[in-house]
């Protein structure tokens, strides 16, 4: 794995090698040495804004090219009685009945999923944007409907539950308002978890802190050196940015954020060129697309797939063979923990989506409104089970 030489772009080129522990934290978390973007300074650095007309590095690197294929065509809405829901126009023609066959619905699918999960321990992981709540233009409103709550909180009542999501987990956490759960912020990059005594507990980025219950529990943020870097590239594109009309920076603590869909799409060049000319100067961080958004991480071998696998140690789940997990999520992020669901065969993965796009999942449903379907449908399972 390497960083592109010229310093024209400190996106990734090859895929971080995988650390041969179970986790893959133990001694390859952090790959790089310090070269760029001090960590211990308390200074803020702001890059001169370039003259527009120089675009030439973000065409070069592909960013706009990945900006526009993550984000979805423009949508019609559909009323629900607990959602307004993003639905392309084009969602039941042809190509996308094609694309159901090899990522069939998950609630028609249900009877094949219960087989599968009949006298075994299941464990749900989930989204939170786009999978609990519908993607909205101002992030901060993003609010899931109380019967979507509810949904949730008896779900947890059942089974091991936990939302991973690239929000803060404070800020989650704070969207969801659940105690029962457990939850993983800035792409599980800050998680709060069970008490275990198993070999995740005792890492040196595990301590012992207690939720908002008073309740022991363990607190794992692999990436904590990078706060004050993370930071600082957040001041710094929070100025560099202020012109553009309807960008957006967010702070995750963990990693940071810049929501491009309020901008209009000629200004896309320019915001990719505005992130790229900061980053540049620390390779220590990458860049990856959502659904217009750029978000800025740290460059450690973790991402939503890692912290499942973290969350099913610290559960005792992990070396279980009566073990069915199921991980719900929309957003290119979730491809992480879809990819581990396939390639340890944990259990099943459930795409978000209305549209046809290309996964590692093995069902669909179509939007947050069947996503509650679903777990509702796991609810009244158990209970008929346990009667």
């Amino acid at each position: 794995m390497e960083l592109k030489s010229n310093h024209s772009s400190p996106v990734l080129t090859d895929p971080i090698p995988v650390n041969n522990s179970r986790l893959g934290i133990h001694s390859n978390l952090l790959s790089y040495q310090q070269s760029g973007g001090s960590l211990s300074s308390g200074k803020y650095m702001t890059i001169p804004r370039k003259k527009p007309g120089k675009l030439e590095d973000v065409w070069s690197n592909g960013w706009l090219e990945a900006m526009r294929s993550s984000s979805p065509p423009r949508k019609r809405l559909i009323k629900d009685k607990d959602f307004t829901i993003e639905a392309a126009a084009d969602d039941f023609d042809i190509a996308y009945c094609s694309w159901m066959i090899k990522y069939p619905s998950a609630l028609k699918s249900f009877d094949q999923i219960l087989k599968n999960a009949k006298n075994k321990k299941v464990a749900v992981f989930l989204d939170y944007d786009g999978t609990l709540s519908p993607i909205v233009d101002d992030p901060d409103r993003a609010f899931m409907s109380d019967s979507m709550r509810s949904a949730i909180r008896d779900v947890a009542k059942y089974f091991p539950t936990a939302i991973i999501s690239g929000r803060s987990r404070d800020k989650v956490y704070e969207l969801v308002g659940l105690t029962e759960l457990y939850y993983a912020g800035s792409h599980g990059m800050d998680i709060m978890g069970p008490v275990s005594h198993a070999e995740s507990g005792d890492h040196p980025n595990c301590i012992r802190s207690t939720d908002q219950q008073g309740k022991e529990v363990n607190l794992f943020q692999p990436a904590r050196e990078f706060i004050p870097m993370i930071d600082e590239v957040l001041k710094t594109l929070v100025e560099n940015t202020k012109d553009i009309k309807g960008a957006n920076v967010e702070n995750h603590k963990f990693c940071t954020s810049v929501h491009y869909r309020n901008v209009e799409e000629k200004n896309w060049p320019t915001i990719a060129q505005r992130v790229h000319d900061i980053l540049k100067d620390y390779p220590r961080l990458r860049l990856t697309h959502g659904r217009k958004v750029l978000e800025i991480r740290p460059v450690i071998d973790w991402n939503k797939g890692k912290a499942v696998e973290f969350l099913l140690e610290s559960l005792g789940l992990s070396d279980r063979d009566d073990v069915l997990a199921i991980y719900i999520g929309d957003d290119k992020t979730d491809e992480d923990a879809f990819k581990v669901f396939r390639e340890r065969n944990l259990g099943y993965g459930i795409l978000v989506s209305s549209v046809p796009k290309e996964s590692n999942a093995f069902f669909s449903v179509r939007d947050p409104s069947e996503v509650k379907k679903f777990l509702k449908a796991l609810v009244t399972w158990k209970k008929f089970e346990k009667a």
